[in-house]
């Protein structure tokens, strides 16, 4: 079958690290189910794959992609739920030491085939196409946990959402409207600004600048390039929700600020398959539907990979195998 994997890291030249090339069909293996991928969504953990960033070389060669929407051997239109657990009676899989995400320590979903645990599969929503479905299982999902378990929040509030045109951002605009929120965003270029509105953010304004008041939320996803602008706009007692640092892992803490204000920071991670299946029909009650900048093939992979990698896309990058 054809996929897309990496053989040997490249940290430097993440690009230069991805072939798109022939890999056997996954076998089949007690528990797990074969999926026909007729959608897969690129994520900013595949270009952290092909620089090596939590996959290690006894690991390779590996298929990338953690998010796919396929049909199974039986005919089911399925969505693949990426986290894997290795522990049986979790109530909630992302607390498991063990677990891991497609393509880390499994074979991944940019590929004709992928296999993974009859127990990741959730069925596929009729109101979206695979296109949209395959947008879900990370960006949506992690959105989806960061604005309601994670938030604090029990009545309408403020957010902020750092940054305007990633997988995670856009859907966290998306729900955190659905969900009745006011909801302002931050992005480097006007263009991006108009998208972010386009996709119901109630203001976009530039990185850095005093927003009109202070929020209630900060939904966090660049780290250190916005970190402390994240700190400054939060009102007493607000909270930071943390899913990824993009821009760099260490900025000041500011300890001063967040003991004196009360503030709380929380990281998150992905979700469970409930919230997999919550989110799922969130979308399908409201009509939303993910952002796709693009929609390719295995020959124009490779550019699109560039333009995640570089800040150029608006919304999700789709393979289609």
């Amino acid at each position: 079958m054809r996929a897309a994997y990496v053989e040997a890291a490249n940290p430097s030249d993440p690009l230069a690290a991805l072939i798109v090339g022939d890999r056997a069909e996954p076998e089949p293996r007690e528990g797990w189910t074969r999926v026909r991928v007729h959608a897969a969504s690129l994520n900013h953990h595949d270009v952290w794959s092909l620089r090596g960033v939590g996959l290690p070389a006894d690991r390779m060669p590996m298929i990338l992609g953690t998010d796919a929407a396929g049909t199974t051997e039986d005919g089911r239109e399925v969505v693949v739920h990426a986290v894997i657990s290795e522990t049986d009676g979790l109530r909630d899989e992302t607390l498991d030491p063990k677990r891991s995400l497609l393509s880390e320590r499994h074979q991944g979903t940019l590929a004709e085939w992928v296999l993974v645990p009859e127990g990741n599969l959730v069925h596929k929503p009729v109101g979206l196409t695979f296109e949209e479905a395959a947008c879900v299982p990370t960006a949506y999902l992690t959105a989806f946990r960061m604005l309601t378990r994670d938030s604090g929040l029990w009545k309408p509030a403020t957010i902020l959402v750092q940054g305007a045109s990633g997988g995670v951002t856009s859907a966290a605009i998306q729900i955190a409207k659905a969900l009745g929120h006011r909801v302002w965003a931050t992005s480097r270029t006007e263009a991006k600004r108009d998208f972010a509105r386009s996709l119901g953010a109630d203001e976009a304004f530039e990185p850095g600048v005093r927003l009109p008041e202070k929020v209630d939320l900060v939904v966090e996803t660049v780290g250190e390039a916005t970190w402390s602008h994240s700190l400054r706009s939060l009102r007493p007692g607000g909270t930071v929700v943390l899913c990824g640092a993009t821009s760099g892992a260490n900025p000041p803490a500011d300890l001063n600020r967040v003991f004196f204000l009360q503030l709380r920071i929380i990281g998150s991670t992905m979700g469970t398959k409930s919230e997999l299946q919550g989110v799922l029909s969130l979308l399908e009650r409201t009509g939303l539907k993910p952002p796709i900048d693009r929609v390719v093939g295995f020959d124009d992979l490779p550019d699109a990979v560039r333009a995640l990698a570089d800040g150029e896309v608006l919304g999700k990058v789709v393979l289609t195998p």
